[in-house]
């Protein structure tokens, strides 16, 4: 599926294909939610970093999480390229060097009609604050931590072929 989105200022726009568009994963770790999540958790994509094409560069802002570890007080640099809009802040997408063939677009940056996914996964609400309520469904699965199981792992499980565009 092609996917093409924007920041809320229209300072930048992208376009990627994607096999995996469906919006299923919400997390709710701190960098996430505090990056990209209003609603306490951000939901990412899966796609094609090499099919990802990019207007407005210039508008386009980097950030490397740092993080705490919580047994030795001692901190590091995320790998992780969290890309945001400069201009208006719009959380875009998220690149991996450990990935490197995949990009993560956040679905609220996304601008085609994605298609509904029929199970939600919960991951990270170890993390979760008190005031964010966790809303799950019966089918829904919820972990406290990252599941095993990858973004096309869950397309393939739950019988998603790509959709037409």
């Amino acid at each position: 599926m092609n996917l093409e989105g924007s920041c809320h200022c229209g300072g930048v726009r992208s376009r990627l294909g994607s096999a995996h568009p469906y919006p299923f994963n919400r997390c709710y770790c701190s960098i996430c939610r505090r990056t990209a999540g209003g609603g306490g958790y951000a939901v990412n994509l899966g796609g094609d970093h090499s099919s990802l094409e990019v207007e407005e560069e210039g508008s386009l802002g980097v950030y490397r999480a740092v993080i705490l570890d919580d047994k030795t007080g001692n901190t590091r640099t995320s790998p992780a390229r969290r890309h945001f809009c400069k201009l208006c802040g719009s959380a875009l997408w998220v690149w991996d060097p450990r990935w490197p063939e995949l990009v993560h677009p956040h679905a609220s940056a996304i601008d085609t009609e994605l298609p509904v996914p029929p199970q939600q996964t919960h991951l990270m609400v170890g993390s979760k604050p008190a005031w964010v309520e966790l809303h799950a469904d019966p089918d829904d699965r919820v972990f406290v931590a990252c599941p095993e199981e990858s973004l096309a792992a869950w397309h393939q499980r739950m019988g998603l072929e790509e959709p037409e565009d």
